[in-house]
């Protein structure tokens, strides 16, 4: 980011100031939208034109109670299988008023697994039930350094519970990602959307 440089002494006397370059400007590469999907892809798209993705996750809809949503890389597009190791902080409120906490939880996190790792615990299915959020991979097509990752959810869980998830981590790779797939433990996706960018 450019330095603002103010050109004379006090910012209230101030009569120009300098640019300022923002953090990048997002491209959208593709969109995919889930109808009982028992995944989706990203198979395509990523590679080493930019230095970071980003997954944007819209109103991601259960077929069933309890389902939890996660996600796999891949370094050949075919096997979503790559060892992780995640930590893993979750903040909640009930409808009530009876319980909240912010909480990590070893449980839920992964230390050098090939398992997918959970971002949306326990959703439902009610009709108007649905989770959001975005992933952050940073420079996926390095043969240099692992693959670090940041996630960030919010939805609504049984019984009744705002959520609102971290889950960050790598992949302890030095091979290329070129895939990323998100699924349900249970059911399929039944709606939802997920945007695939690429920053500048």
């Amino acid at each position: 980011m450019a330095l603002v440089k103010l050109n004379n002494n006090g910012v209230k006397n101030a009569t120009a100031f300098g640019s300022i370059t923002g953090l990048g400007n997002r491209v959208l590469l593709s969109t995919q939208t889930a109808s009982g999907s028992s995944s989706i892809d990203f198979t395509s798209g990523i590679d080493s034109t930019y230095k970071e993705y980003i997954f944007i996750f819209n109103n991601i809809h259960p077929s069933v109670n309890d389902a939890l949503f996660q996600f796999n890389l891949s370094t050949d597009g075919t096997n979503f299988n790559v060892t992780k190791t995640t930590t893993f902080f979750i903040a909640y409120h009930n409808e009530g008023d009876s319980a909240a906490a912010l909480e990590y939880f070893a449980t839920r996190d992964l230390a050098q697994s090939t398992d997918d790792q959970r971002i949306m615990w326990e959703m439902q299915n009610d009709n108007d039930d649905a989770g959001a959020g975005i992933m952050h991979l940073f420079d996926p097509s390095s043969t240099t350094f692992i693959k670090h990752f940041s996630v960030t959810t919010q939805y609504k869980s049984n019984p009744n519970y705002s959520n609102n998830l971290r889950v960050a981590g790598y992949g302890n790779t030095t091979s290329a990602i070129t895939g990323v797939r998100f699924k349900l433990t249970s059911g399929n996706i039944d709606a939802g959307t997920i945007s695939l960018y690429g920053v500048v």
